[in-house]
């Protein structure tokens, strides 16, 4: 059963706020995905404390610097099942995790932060481990 909305409202809007665009059904997923060959940044989000303690927070610096994603895009554990479901078809082999954060070039994860690789870690490093794989692949 999905997390009630009013709970996870404001944590959509943070990444929002930040310019991402929620993918929230399976379908919505299928149309972004098929065919885009920009780099993209794909966040699952999460209403866990290492979500709101780095992820997003550390997503949203790593978007400062000049070198970025074309697209940034998110989806959200818990409350987007379907949608969550079919971005993780398009990360595999990584396995299901979240919080998440994948960097897509060519429709291929050429990047991946998994969960155990954002608990215990600040903002700041999770900020910095992107943006040295945009250096690298934007």
């Amino acid at each position: 059963m999905p997390y009630p909305e009013m709970l996870v409202a404001p944590m959509r809007a943070e990444l929002t706020n930040g310019g991402f665009t929620e993918l929230k059904s399976a379908d919505e997923v299928v149309a972004f995905m098929e065919g885009n060959e920009d780099t993209t940044l794909v966040m699952v989000n999460s209403v866990c404390g290492c979500a709101a303690g780095s992820a997003r927070p550390g997503v949203l610096k790593s978007l400062s610097g000049d070198k970025k994603p074309a697209k940034i895009v998110t989806v959200f554990a818990g409350q987007d099942l379907d949608a969550v479901a079919k971005i993780r078809e398009y990360m595999a082999p990584y396995p299901p995790s979240s919080p998440a954060v994948a960097l897509f070039k060519g429709g291929e994860v050429v990047h991946m932060v998994e969960r155990h690789m954002i608990e215990g870690r600040t903002a700041e490093m999770l900020a910095d481990n992107l943006q040295g794989a945009y250096a690298s692949h934007c």
